[in-house]
C-alpha cells in the first residue's frame, strides 16, 4: 500500500526498547495461549479478561529496561504512524459529516509487556483497544504469529486492517456502541453473551472496511493484493479457525469474536458500501 509522505500523528506513541516491572494481565504458557485464542484484536473482551487477571496474578517483578531502536523498528514506527493519520483523517470526516465530533485516540507500540487503564498487558494478548484511556495498543510480534501460527498471508495492509479494527472499538465507545453492549450482556447466559461480543466485533470488521473505502477514495493508497492481505488476516482470525488450529474443534458457543466467514464479510461489506449506517451486525441475532 501507499503510505509514505503522511504528516506525523500527535497521538502516537513509541514504547518499544522499553519495559517495565509491574502484574501482566497474561502470562507464557498455557494462559497465553488462552488469552489469544479467547482475545485477538482484543477490544472490550480483552479489558474485561484483564482486569479478571489483573485480580489473580502477583507482581511480576522484571527490571526496567531501555534500549535503541532499530532503523527496521523506526521504519516500521513510521508506518503505523502513518496509518494512525489516515483513521484520524477519515472517522473526522465521518463524524463531521454526521454532525459528530471525533475524538483522536492514541496508539502505542510496546515490547512484550505495557501499563494500560485497562491494566498491565503482555504481548500475549495480542493488539487491544483499551477504553478506560482510549488507546490502541499493539506489540509488532503479533504480526510475526499471525503468520507462522495461523497462516496470513502478511503484509502491510494486513497490519492496517488490525489497526482499522481497533479504531473501530474506539468508534464504538464514541457511539455508545460498546457501553449498550455490555448492558445487554447483563443477565445473560454465557453463550447470549458471546453472541452479543461476535457482534461487536464483526461491526470493529465493518468499520475497518468502511476506512478501507474512505482511505482510498481520498488518498488512493491501494495497490494490487492490498485487499487480499486484509482478508488473509481475518481469516486466519476467525474463531473457527483459532479453535481448529489450536484446540482441533470447533465449539460455535464459545466464538467471541465470529468465524473467518463473518469477518470477511463483514469488512468487504464496509468497503463495498462506505456507508456507517449499514453495519448494523446486532440484527443477525436478534
Amino acid at each position: 500500500m501507499k503510505w509514505s509522505g503522511r504528516r506525523s500523528s500527535d497521538n502516537f506513541e513509541d514504547r518499544r526498547g522499553m519495559s517495565s516491572g509491574g502484574k501482566t494481565i497474561v502470562g507464557g504458557g498455557l494462559i497465553g495461549i488462552v488469552i489469544l485464542l479467547l482475545n485477538v484484536f482484543g477490544g472490550e473482551n480483552g479489558q474485561m479478561v484483564g482486569n479478571i487477571l489483573e485480580q489473580t496474578q502477583g507482581n511480576q517483578g522484571a527490571p526496567t529496561e531501555q534500549r535503541d531502536l532499530t532503523a527496521k523498528e523506526k521504519e516500521e514506527g513510521k508506518f503505523i504512524e502513518a496509518i494512525l493519520v489516515d483513521t484520524e483523517d477519515v472517522w473526522t470526516k465521518i463524524f463531521q459529516e454526521n454532525n459528530l465530533n471525533y475524538e483522536r485516540p492514541n496508539l502505542v507500540l510496546f515490547t512484550r509487556n505495557v501499563e494500560t487503564a485497562c491494566g498491565n498487558a503482555s504481548s500475549d494478548s495480542g493488539p487491544f483497544y483499551c477504553p478506560g484511556d482510549q488507546k490502541v495498543y499493539m506489540d509488532l510480534a503479533f504480526f510475526d504469529e499471525l503468520e507462522t501460527k495461523f497462516g496470513a498471508k502478511g503484509g502491510d495492509f494486513a497490519t492496517a486492517y488490525v489497526i482499522a479494527h481497533e479504531i473501530g472499538h474506539h468508534v464504538q465507545t464514541l457511539l455508545g456502541t460498546s457501553s449498550k453492549m455490555r448492558k445487554m450482556q447483563e443477565g445473560k447466559s454465557q453463550a447470549e453473551a458471546n453472541k452479543l461480543s461476535v457482534a461487536l466485533e464483526l461491526q470493529a470488521d465493518f468499520y475497518a472496511g468502511v476506512w478501507t473505502y474512505h482511505n482510498q477514495q481520498m488518498k488512493n493508497f491501494l495497490e494490487e493484493g492490498d485487499i487480499d492481505e486484509a482478508l488473509s488476516a481475518a481469516h486466519a482470525v476467525g474463531d473457527d479457525a483459532i479453535q481448529s488450529k489450536i484446540q482441533g474443534r470447533i465449539v460455535p458457543e464459545s466464538f467471541t469474536h465470529g468465524t473467518s466467514a463473518q469477518r470477511k464479510a463483514w469488512f468487504m461489506k464496509g468497503y463495498k458500501t462506505g456507508d456507517i449506517t449499514q453495519g448494523d451486525t446486532f440484527a443477525e441475532i436478534r
